[in-house]
């Protein structure tokens, strides 16, 4: 489905924190550039048409103040939108609030970087058991899609990448994401045996084994 090594290189992961309406907040970061235009990777976020060819359908108003739902995922209220630049958004799912800030800007080198900040309050239960692998795994998983699709202009086939993800390299794939985001959550200065902890929760989630 994917080059594993080269995906996972090729995405930049970062944790850190801010202070938020709600107080102290975590920030987790995910960010890959593409060799594509600001607009058309604007689109590839935005287009409800464009958006389950990546990611999954979605329904609701995608603009200010409008309301949105992933199909089985996160719903939430658009607060910000600021064509083709970026959008921020809240994320509810589970009875848990949190919120999104995509940033979309020009690379040195050409292409476009998307960056994603997933920001989380303190007291998030989801964050004291597994770190920022929580959400961040995720995202790294999302970013295949968009990867794949940005490629090649076609639909990710949603079936066959649910399969990928439980092959031996879909489960590697995981394990990887889960150490960047351990090796993130130590160099934002979490203490590194709190972070292995959590880390190793989250390997065990997404693939099944025993946390060590």
């Amino acid at each position: 489905m994917i080059d594993v090594s080269h995906q996972i290189n090729a995405v930049r992961r970062q944790v850190g924190s801010r202070v938020i309406e709600a107080g102290e907040a975590h920030v987790v970061t995910v960010s890959q550039t593409y060799d594509t235009t600001v607009e058309d990777l604007w689109e590839a976020c935005t287009d409800p048409e464009r958006i389950p060819r990546w990611f999954l359908p979605v329904t609701g108003e995608l603009r200010p103040g409008g309301t949105y739902q992933l199909e089985g995922n996160a719903g939430g209220t658009v607060e910000r939108c600021d064509p083709p630049k970026g959008f921020t958004a809240t994320w509810e799912f589970g009875g848990n609030v949190s919120w999104i800030e995509l940033r979309l800007t020009p690379a040195a080198d050409g292409g476009t970087r998307f960056e994603l900040d997933h920001i989380a309050p303190d007291d998030d239960e989801k964050w004291q058991q597994f770190g920022p692998g929580a959400v961040g795994v995720g995202w790294d998983m999302a970013l295949i899609g968009l990867t794949l699709h940005l490629a090649s202009g076609a639909a990710v086939d949603p079936q066959e990448a649910m399969a990928w993800f439980g092959t031996e390299e879909g489960l590697r794939f995981a394990r990887l994401s889960s150490e960047g985001w351990y090796e993130a959550a130590v160099a934002g200065g979490e203490a590194a045996e709190v972070a292995r902890g959590r880390a190793d929760r989250t390997t065990a989630a997404y693939t099944g084994a025993e946390p060590s």
